[in-house]
């Protein structure tokens, strides 16, 4: 046996050694446990509080079928089906077939693409609502993902609703190159369209946030939330460190410190969502629930002067 064979039945030997040790990662997701600040925690007790610690009030990542539960109510809405386009359309392979990692993809999250649209009421009010998956290839937006966001934005056009999104994910898909980077543009000029309507767009940041989303349809909202603690960016801290030649503070990027310099309007507990867009949309809408139609008319108007001055 020749010294490269040997290696190879020793690395062979010390990798199977750490997968006894070890779970694997298929284990991991399929366990009943998951990890936060004290340790193991039963995913159970973690769904019981909107899959938010209730030590250290960590938000954790949420499919776009538990952000529709949390945010109507669970199965008070209706998925809405979107137009999938031509998969693979560059043939891409590296390390493995792109068809392959989509195939994967949508097994791992039961979603065709990253992005899902859905419609329901919040406090009497119709609602067109997105979210991005970031199981689905880190929530990446490609040919699909586009088609989707643009479906939502013509649906809240369709039938005059507002529109929320909750957008996340790592930035435009490389696997679709100049494809994935056009709907930068795409999903930019459909929010246009939205607000030609005089309809209101509503963001909620979602960890984590970063790259060609934050770069497009991500911030175009009227109103900007963002939940506790999440990560909103465009390039990585570490590269802007090295760019500016500069300590950045340890909370930089996050929800708060983008909310204190003005990117976000408020950062809201996820339990809070519901409530605090449901006042928004009747502020917006101008629907009077119980509160003072002069209090509406005045926050209002106020609103949209902060926006035309933010403009």
């Amino acid at each position: 046996m020749n010294w490269l064979t040997k290696i190879k039945v020793f690395g062979d030997k010390i990798k199977r050694n750490f997968q006894k040790k070890f779970p694997t990662k298929k284990e991991i997701e399929n366990s009943a446990w998951t990890s936060c600040c004290k340790g193991p925690i039963l995913k159970k007790d973690l769904a019981e509080n909107l899959w938010v610690c209730s030590s250290c009030g960590k938000h954790h990542r949420i499919s776009c079928r538990q952000r529709f539960d949390v945010f109507f109510g669970k199965n008070n809405y209706e998925i809405l089906e979107t137009p999938i386009p031509a998969e693979d359309p560059l043939n891409w392979k590296d390390t493995k077939s792109y068809k392959e990692r989509l195939l994967q993809a949508k097994k791992k999250t039961e979603q065709d693409c990253a992005v899902m649209i859905a419609k329901g009421q919040i406090n009497g009010i119709q609602i067109t609502a997105g979210a991005i998956n970031f199981d689905f290839i880190g929530g990446s937006v490609g040919a699909a993902e586009g088609e989707a966001i643009i479906y939502g934005a013509q649906h809240a056009i369709d039938n005059k609703t507002p529109y929320v999104f909750f957008p996340c994910g790592g930035g435009q898909r490389m696997f679709e190159s100049p494809i994935a980077l056009a709907n930068m543009t795409r999903t930019t000029l459909a929010i246009n369209e939205l607000k030609k309507n005089n309809l209101p767009y509503i963001v909620c940041f979602v960890d984590p946030c970063a790259g060609g989303i934050t770069a497009s349809f991500a911030m175009l909202g009227d109103i900007h939330f963002a939940e506790t603690g999440c990560l909103i960016a465009f390039a990585g801290k570490r590269v802007i460190q090295a760019t500016v030649k500069e300590e950045l503070s340890p909370d930089f990027q996050t929800a708060e410190f983008v909310e204190k310099h003005g990117f976000v309007d408020k950062v809201i507990n996820r339990k809070d969502l519901k409530i605090e867009i449901g006042k928004l949309l009747e502020i917006l809408l101008k629907k009077n629930s119980g509160v003072n139609s002069e209090l509406l008319n005045e926050t209002s108007a106020n609103i949209e002067q902060t926006t035309k001055t933010a403009s």
